[in-house]
């Protein structure tokens, strides 16, 4: 069966365990509009004609940038749904890592738990296994030896001591996702397997503006390509 392990991040929105890499949402445009409409709504006597009708613009971009947001969780959700038998993400305490880090802003716009659900709506509907996994450890635990090792948020790259294996730490990550996602399916999964695949420092990055313009399909194209190296 085809299984994939999901890290869900602030600089990509997903990073799986296959070393596809997807954006996540600019939507700087959307936010400098509705910031002048917020003040152009200031200005506004409250309450008078002027007033509301300024109110029902602001309401018009807030809506507008929740959409896309959506629209866009549901394509990634409905490719990875419908290309794997199995998907694997992090069973994460959002609310206690908005509290506890200085990344709160992006951790919120990222939206993890409303991609979450998103994602377990379109496995069960197209009859894909939905797993979430204990989230501890997936980034200090080396995917190929098992050996954990502390590093701080800045550090991008995983580099073991014990054993030398390198990758990128969201990478390393979600190879852990799908291993431990293996492990509650009961599938017998040993360490080196999967890392194979993460010896190459040539990752397949999928950007937002694609995603958004061409759906899923532009995902599929990166399986094939995966395939095809």
């Amino acid at each position: 069966e085809d299984t994939v392990g999901l890290d869900l991040g602030v600089l990509n929105f997903v990073y799986d365990s296959e070393g596809r890499t997807i954006d996540r949402l600019d939507l700087s445009d959307d936010r400098e509009r509705l910031e002048r409409e917020q003040r152009s709504l200031s200005r506004k006597q409250y309450e008078s004609q002027n007033w509301e009708k300024q109110r029902r613009r602001v309401a018009k971009v807030h809506a507008r940038m929740s959409n896309k947001k959506r629209d866009y969780k549901h394509k990634i959700a409905h490719f990875y749904a419908t290309e794997y038998d199995a998907v694997f993400v992090e069973d994460l305490n959002v609310r206690s890592m908005l509290e506890s880090d200085g990344n709160a802003r992006n951790k919120a716009e990222v939206g993890w738990s409303d991609f979450r659900a998103i994602l377990e709506h379109h496995c069960d509907k197209h009859g894909t296994h939905y797993v979430e996994v204990n989230p501890s450890g997936t980034t200090k635990e080396c995917a190929e030896c098992g050996a954990e090792s502390d590093k701080p948020l800045w550090v991008r790259e995983h580099s073991c001591p014990s054993c030398g294996f390198e990758t990128d730490r969201d990478w390393n990550a979600a190879l852990n996702v799908k291993s431990r996602g293996l492990s509650e399916l009961g599938v017998v999964h040993s360490k080196g397997t999967p890392v194979e695949t993460a010896t190459s420092a040539d990752t397949r990055s999928v950007s937002a503006s694609r995603v958004v313009e061409t759906g899923s399909s532009v995902l599929k194209e990166r399986v094939a390509l995966a395939t095809s190296e």
